[in-house]
């Protein structure tokens, strides 16, 4: 049985990969948004931090 989580950001179902992990990253399938898994027990996401530019520092 896989697991669902709700879209933080338009509510769409999003169905876990039946091996994710805590901080996973997927993407909603209905806006695209990437999201993090915070909690698998329930099914937790929120949005993904969004990656910085070190520009080589």
């Amino acid at each position: 049985m896989s697991l669902m989580g709700e879209c933080p950001e338009c509510a769409a179902d999003v169905t876990l990969p039946d091996d994710a992990m805590d901080g996973e990253i997927v993407q909603c399938p209905e806006c695209g948004v990437e999201l993090e898994v915070t909690s698998l027990e329930p099914p937790t996401l929120e949005l993904a931090p969004e990656e910085e530019e070190d520009w080589g520092e």
